[in-house]
């Protein structure tokens, strides 16, 4: 499976009053994760939408599991992958890590999903491209370093 990692580096601001990340944090930086793994896998959102005349990715389940608690200064590794796929939406898996450890783990679905053909203001679920799913499932080929 693709898997893509980044770092978040935990700011001040990111933290509540008892000094540790606020959960909603977290939900914010899945996002940021779920548009670098596209992007890996050479897949730039924006252009993607356009190429396949959807409207985006909406979320329509959100799920996380809190295991030790980040603060501010930390340095988190989060390793993102699909982990389902489905006919029009698929799930993708979080997990950020501290000194090695798990911090976090959790998981969003998202539907692939075009303009309603006869009703405003809906959305309407379509079929995933077969590019898209197969970009995103493939093994990450890291080219290897020399010395």
């Amino acid at each position: 499976m693709f898997v893509n990692r980044i770092r978040i580096r935990v700011e001040f601001g990111d933290c509540d009053p008892a000094e540790i990340v606020f959960y909603a944090n977290y939900f914010r930086w899945f996002d940021q994760c779920t548009s670098a793994l596209f992007r890996a896998a050479g897949l730039a959102l924006p252009q993607l939408f356009k190429t396949h005349g959807v409207v985006g990715i909406p979320l329509v389940e959100a799920r996380v599991r809190f295991i030790t608690p980040s603060r501010y200064g930390d340095e988190l590794v989060a390793e993102s992958c699909v982990t389902e796929w489905k006919k029009s939406s698929f799930v993708i898996s979080h997990k950020l890590l501290r000194d090695g450890e798990l911090a976090v783990e959790g998981s969003e679905t998202h539907v692939w999903a075009a303009a309603h053909p006869t009703e405003d203001h809906r959305l309407k679920s379509v079929p995933l491209p077969v590019e898209v799913v197969r970009r995103l499932s493939s093994t990450n080929k890291r080219p290897k370093r020399k010395g």
